[in-house]
């Protein structure tokens, strides 16, 4: 007799599928990309693409230090370039998982949503026909009591929990089917709708806003206009007309250092901007900024990003003709504040003239000779200089850095390694520059402070988006979905009462939530247990 052709041992013919269409493959790839899985992938990819963005310098945030990371890593920096590492958050990978992550969570919601809304109007399920078989069941004997009563008192005792009651009868039992908990999925979607809504409003702050940087001295003032920033990354939208005229001067900038306890000496304790704004139109206000507690004016967040030393120089011809006089800021190289700065000097001189500076707030000379800040502060300061002598390359229309000297096509006249050594001075003195260029005064010191300013015209948004977003996950993760029956069935001398419970989800409290209903209808009885 042979086998049947489903059997273990039968050789099983090859299965055939139809091959997909345009179509079917289009809703394929649809249903792979809205399902929950790739939804949750696509997230951590994101979390993990925006790691870069904390390792390496963000041109939109920190454009000196991008700068500087070319320097330190002339091999690797290009390569990180090409892939936008200094540009993660509007780099061409990062966009694609943000609008892939998008897509996929409104592919999410849209039918869950649905579903739910048909959930919210329809009527809590038809009792089950054993409810000994549900997870949570307790059945009791009521004497003397009317099964019409015992049923009333169930009812009445979920409708007071907040359960949606329907009536079922089934032959000679009478039931009520009970369900509540809906907010459970009502705050799922309102979490992964608030999701989607961060994203809009990120992207759409994105667009329209822009961050920029400025670097001000004690005394100088700073006009919120396009030419007025040392840096400036608008977003793709941004109109420069949209840019609210004000003015911020900084009077005085105050740093603390730690004094008393010798581990952490030097250790900075406080920074405080003291600036006057006024946007145009209105009065002049005093106001302070500080770290973490930036400014808001004139729809913009003004952050207090660094600080540091700006010696105050003066450069003379050999005549005595002042030819350069300023507040030059200097970048600070460690957390004693020793400061490397540049000025160059184009014209006015015999020659085109490069100064490398070092100043010192607290100056120190080690056993090499070289010198060195042992404290943040003003106690000890001195400036040095190395001069440069020959072609700036400024005239070849590229961009040069202010705190950069190129000098590979320059002479060291003074310093290590050359004929003259560095130039030393301190607060009020001069010096003369090498081959009777000229001289350099020092002048004196002032502090200066860097801001960072931003506008992101739908932060609102996004702070009601996120809240909104926490508030949906507390609910969807406290409120339990639960569904409650109560049957009553006639019996000699009274009635039967079972009742029995099953949760939608994890739900610990499921059996005392069965005992405290049973105990609630007999107490709605007026029955009492010992």
């Amino acid at each position: 007799m042979s086998r049947p052709s489903d059997h273990v041992d039968s050789v099983a013919e090859p299965v055939t599928n139809p091959r997909l269409n345009l179509r079917g493959w289009l809703r394929w790839f649809w249903r792979q990309l809205t399902s929950m899985r790739t939804a949750l992938l696509l997230l951590l990819l994101l979390a993990i693409a925006a790691v870069p963005g904390s390792l390496v310098p963000q041109r939109s945030s920190d454009p000196n230090g991008v700068s500087q990371y070319f320097r330190d890593h002339p091999d690797t920096a290009p390569w990180l370039d090409k892939l936008q590492a200094f540009d993660v958050y509007s780099s061409a990978w990062f966009s694609a998982i943000y609008l892939l992550l998008f897509i996929s969570l409104i592919g999410c919601v849209i039918p869950r949503l649905n579903h739910h809304l048909k959930a919210l109007r329809s009527a809590p399920p038809v009792t089950p026909a054993n409810l000994s078989r549900l997870p949570a069941h307790a059945t009791e004997t009521l004497t003397k009591v009317e099964a019409e009563a015992a049923l009333e008192a169930g009812r009445l005792a979920l409708k007071k929990q907040g359960y949606r009651v329907v009536r079922y009868d089934r032959d000679k039992t009478i039931t009520v089917s009970a369900e509540r908990g809906y907010l459970r999925e009502t705050g799922n979607l309102i979490f992964h709708l608030a999701l989607v809504g961060v994203l809009i409003a990120v992207g759409f702050g994105g667009g329209f806003g822009f961050a920029g940087q400025r670097v001000i001295a004690e005394g100088q003032t700073f006009t919120n206009a396009l030419l007025a920033y040392d840096s400036f990354n608008p977003g793709r939208f941004f109109n420069p007309n949209t840019l609210t005229p004000y003015t911020i001067t900084l009077d005085k900038f105050t740093a603390k250092y730690e004094e008393t306890n010798k581990k952490a000496l030097g250790q900075a304790t406080d920074f405080t901007a003291d600036v006057t704004t006024q946007i145009q139109g209105e009065a002049a206000q005093s106001q302070t900024i500080k770290v973490n507690d930036p400014l808001r004016l004139g729809g913009t967040d003004v952050y207090l990003l660094g600080n540091g030393y700006a010696p105050m120089v003066t450069v003379r011809d050999a005549s005595g003709k002042v030819i350069f006089t300023d507040t030059v800021p200097f970048l600070p190289q460690d957390k004693n504040l020793t400061s490397l700065g540049v000025i160059k000097l184009p014209d006015g001189l015999t020659q085109q003239v490069g100064l490398i500076g070092f100043f010192y707030p607290t100056v120190s000379t080690g056993h090499s000779g070289a010198s060195f800040s042992i404290y943040p502060d003003i106690i000890d300061p001195q400036l040095t200089f190395d001069v440069y002598v020959g072609d700036l390359g400024l005239d070849g229309g590229i961009p040069r850095s202010v705190y950069a000297l190129d000098t590979a096509n320059m002479t060291k006249v003074a310093g290590r390694n050359s004929p003259t050594k560095s130039i030393e001075i301190r607060p009020g003195e001069s010096a003369s520059l090498p081959n009777g260029l000229g001289t350099v005064t020092f002048d004196g010191i002032k502090r200066y402070a860097s801001l960072d300013i931003h506008r992101d015209p739908t932060q609102g948004w996004v702070l009601f988006f996120a809240l909104l977003s926490l508030a949906g996950l507390l609910v969807s993760l406290f409120i339990p979905r639960r569904r409650m029956w109560v049957a009553v069935t006639p019996v000699r001398g009274g009635v039967n009462v079972e009742v029995a419970g099953l949760a939608r989800g994890d739900d610990p409290t499921l059996d005392r939530a069965v005992t405290e209903l049973q105990t609630t209808i007999a107490s709605n009885l007026g029955l009492t247990r010992d």
